[in-house]
């Protein structure tokens, strides 16, 4: 079997990884991939966004499954476009199709997908230019922090929680009026603020059954103590200590099976990975949102403890006998610290030459915004992530840190407390 992977970062090279110990996987190539899926795979310079020339590299390549990793290509519908071609129809594709990506496309269609199907959520309402002066009336009936959300794709920035009603409604006005986030915000989502303690659960799906796959706590904020700006993320821990079987139980029966009957209920056919970010409000689980693919960094440490042959799960969801597949879990603890550009997440250089990668032993790197050159150089803001397992947090933060202090690149950034909160 030759397998595409489409992606450039941590998640695809964690994908590659798990793939290229399958028996079953004769040759993998990712597009357009880095510096680490370089050594495991064949890279492709091919947008993933380009379905032409996707089309391409999968007839010249002899292609028989593609994975998608990012949000992008399965939100302009890169399912469909395979399955309207009568030459790429039979290649399966793991990921959802245009209506299925919906869920991650628009915040507003997620939101209603959740109150149709009694699906614990926070309150909202969504705003348009037209009824902006509706949503500054909205703000004024909820409680500090107020959340904005941009309805479509604004890259992981388009979510702001907002501690003043006067900055609310201004930001509301700069978002819908002056288009901050592009067309991504010509519709916004305001809904009340959910307090409790945040955790991501995945799942996987063929449409009919369903698996679910380690959760993992994810560390959005550029600075120690989770101060500063967002960012696409600076590390993660799987599994999620308060996240408890009782917890995980709760879970399955009031989100992701009301999900999954909710998809098939609405006649969507949805065979690929759902993110589920979750808040635990004194215990009870509520959705703030979900991805259609997996996270990252999430996926840097769910996937290391994942010990059964992946290939195997997504032969599952492209012949729709899920149910039939099995996995083992490894009980470790996996904690993931992403190594960052200095100035990420705002201005930064890239092009910054990466050395001591061969003297880390006891860790994984995987690769996100690297790229070779005779070198391996910074091509990015989140540059590697380092992933270690350990039988609680500390041993396996100790090992993380430590295969970090052999790695350097100029201005090279991390947080030093990466699952301090669960400690």
């Amino acid at each position: 079997m030759n397998i595409l992977i489409l992606g450039s970062g941590g998640r695809e090279h964690a994908f590659a990884l798990k793939l290229s110990q399958s028996k079953k996987v004769t040759q993998l190539f990712v597009a357009p991939g880095n510096a680490g899926t370089a050594s495991i795979a064949e890279n492709v310079a091919v947008n993933p966004t380009d379905f032409k020339a996707v089309k391409q590299l999968v007839l010249a390549k002899e292609i028989t499954m593609v994975i998608v990793g990012p949000e992008a290509p399965l939100v302009k519908g890169i399912h469909d476009f395979f399955l309207a071609d009568a030459d790429l129809k039979n290649i399966p594709v793991i990921g959802p199709k245009k209506d299925g990506a919906l869920l991650e496309g628009s915040k507003d269609f997620s939101k209603q997908f959740m109150i149709k199907h009694d699906i614990p959520t926070a309150k909202y309402q969504s705003f348009t230019k037209d009824t902006l002066a509706k949503g500054k009336l909205f703000l004024e009936t909820l409680k500090a922090p107020y959340v904005l959300k941009a309805d479509g794709l604004a890259g992981g920035k388009g979510v702001l929680i907002l501690n003043s009603l006067n900055e609310a409604k201004a930001e509301l006005e700069e978002m819908l009026t002056n288009n901050k986030f592009g067309e991504a915000s010509s519709r916004v989502v305001i809904e009340e603020f959910l307090d409790g303690i945040e955790l991501s659960v995945f799942v996987l799906t063929d449409g009919r059954n369903y698996k679910v796959l380690p959760s993992a706590k994810d560390y959005k904020r550029i600075g120690e103590g989770d101060a500063g700006l967002n960012t696409g993320g600076m590390g993660a821990i799987s599994p999620v200590p308060f996240a408890n079987k009782d917890f995980l139980q709760k879970v399955e029966e009031r989100v992701i099976k009301p999900t999954i009957q909710g998809l098939q209920k609405d006649g969507i056919d949805y065979r690929g990975f759902i993110f589920i970010g979750l808040m635990n409000i004194n215990n009870d689980p509520f959705v703030v949102e979900y991805n259609v693919r997996m996270g990252d960094p999430e996926t840097e440490a769910v996937l290391p403890r994942i010990e059964s042959d992946l290939f195997d799960l997504f032969e599952g969801v492209a012949h729709q006998n899920l149910h039939e597949k099995s996995f083992a879990v490894n009980p470790k603890t996996a904690v993931t610290v992403m190594l960052v550009s200095g100035g990420y997440p705002e201005t930064y250089e890239t092009g910054k030459e990466i050395t001591g990668l061969e003297k880390v032993i006891h860790s994984t790197v995987f690769h996100a915004g690297t790229k070779q050159n005779g070198k391996i150089l910074t091509d990015g803001g989140r540059v590697m992530a380092i992933t270690s397992f350990g039988n609680t947090i500390e041993d396996a933060l100790k090992l993380s840190y430590d295969s970090i202090e052999n790695i350097q690149f100029e201005k090279m950034n991390y947080r030093t407390d990466i699952g301090f909160d669960l400690i």
